[in-house]
């Protein structure tokens, strides 16, 4: 049994069976000129319009397009790539940073959104990445100051949920305000890729609403000691709202749009255990997995340890699944991302261990500022390592994760996989 080969292949299953193409028509079916989600049913006599945002927004709207292509009058997705699709034009906007593009998509969602009748009925399709992809600041916030802001959140490790409660505050799309614009009926299906699938927090809920408040981005940014470090714009606009000067976000949902959850990590997680299961015992550990991802890999390698060693809590071979989204508090000037972060520390402590396999990949299939998905490591891993004379500590103290994967082959290139539902993190343990 080639534990690392089978690792490869249940995360490229798992990736897979949370790809658009699979989720929408799983999800959606068209009836007698309706169609139908969850059983609720709605008409599309007067035609339907298709928006978006995400990393899987494209992936969505092409998948629709084949169900509703018949009834679609307009449609306008935003992707951090373009691709020609037969009714819906695709605006690429820029990830994880926003640039101009960001910018000009974010007002033309605006503009199609809002001008829409009472009449119309719209289909959104969000997707992980919408934060960035899409925004139209609170003035005086320039361009700079939101690139500013960003890469300040990103490089302190500032977990995703607390980092959009601070996008929300400086939008005039985000948290719930897009929804708020417009009088027409839609339903927004979402692509989860964060933790417990809150739509609070899932690209910064653009069509929801949001119970946060300027105070609650004030507190997160002294928590973190960096709202000092903010342009005077950002930290204006903040003190503004807090004042009640700024209008505060919605704190009520639309009631003509309802949200659908149609693909998430655990659904991934269950679709591996499935097809593992086959041939070796698996278990969903977690969907949540969270924290620094060189810690959260001692805890997860402490495991398969303890299993080797006395079969506890589970008798080998195993594989055991962990799903989330960790952290990385960079230091160094390397590239990399949270999984070949984890795989790199992972690695530092299965040394020489044989017959554990790790596997950590983003299902988005970009990690961190690298251009692979991730790594997966055992034993051999390390003898490639210490044969290339190369120093794994050195490498995690730089941050510098994928140059070490790349030299020893050990990372993971997908390419862009057009969904997004977090990481997936995958243990396999020999008898």
């Amino acid at each position: 049994m080639n534990l690392k080969k089978m690792s490869i292949d249940l995360f490229l299953y798992g990736i897979n069976s949370v790809k658009p193409e699979n989720l929408i028509p799983e999800k959606i079916t068209l009836k007698n000129n309706y169609i139908e989600i969850n059983r609720d049913k709605y008409p599309l006599k007067n035609g339907i319009y298709i928006f978006g945002s995400g990393k899987a927004s494209v992936e969505m709207a092409k998948a629709l397009e084949e169900i509703l292509a018949d009834f679609i009058i307009d449609g306008t997705v935003v992707c951090n790539y373009t691709q020609k699709l037969k009714k819906i034009k695709v605006i690429e906007g820029s990830h994880p940073v926003p640039d101009e593009k960001s910018l000009k998509a974010g007002e033309t969602l605006l503009k199609k959104i809002s001008s829409l009748k009472e009449n119309d009925f719209f289909v959104y399709l969000l997707s992980g990445g919408s934060s960035a992809l899409i925004e139209k600041p609170i003035p005086p916030i320039t361009l700079k100051d939101l690139q500013t802001t960003t890469q300040i959140l990103l490089k302190h490790s500032v977990p995703i949920e607390e980092i959009n409660i601070i996008r929300k505050h400086l939008s005039m799309i985000k948290g719930g305000r897009l929804g708020h614009s417009t009088k027409a009926k839609g339903i927004v299906l979402v692509i989860s890729d964060v933790i417990g699938d809150d739509l609070f927090t899932i690209g910064s809920a653009p069509l929801y609403y949001d119970p946060s408040t300027y105070k609650d981005a004030y507190t997160i940014l002294k928590k973190h000691n960096i709202f000092d470090d903010l342009p005077q714009n950002v930290k204006k606009v903040i003190e503004k709202g807090i004042k009640g000067e700024i209008k505060e976000t919605p704190k009520r949902e639309n009631p003509n749009i309802k949200h659908y959850i149609i693909g998430s990590n655990i659904d991934a997680l269950k679709k591996i255990k499935e097809k593992a299961d086959k041939n070796i015992k698996t278990y969903i550990m977690t969907s949540q997995l969270k924290g620094e991802a060189r810690e959260v890999a001692k805890a997860i390698v402490s495991i398969g340890k303890e299993i080797k060693k006395s079969s506890n809590p589970f008798d080998p071979p195993v594989c055991l699944l962990f799903g989330g989204e960790t952290t990385v508090n960079v230091k160094g000037n390397g590239k990399g991302g949270r999984n070949q972060e984890l795989c790199l520390s992972a690695l530092i402590e299965i040394k020489n261990i044989p017959s554990i396999v790790i596997l950590s990949g983003g299902t988005d299939g970009i990690d961190g500022n690298s251009e692979d998905a991730g790594a997966v490591v055992n034993s051999s891993s390390y003898e490639k390592a210490i044969k290339l004379g190369l120093d794994p500590y050195q490498y995690l103290k730089n941050n510098d994760s994928n140059s070490f994967f790349k030299k020893i082959g050990d990372n993971i290139k997908t390419g862009y996989t057009g969904t997004n539902v977090m990481d997936i993190t995958i243990m396999l343990i020999g008898g």
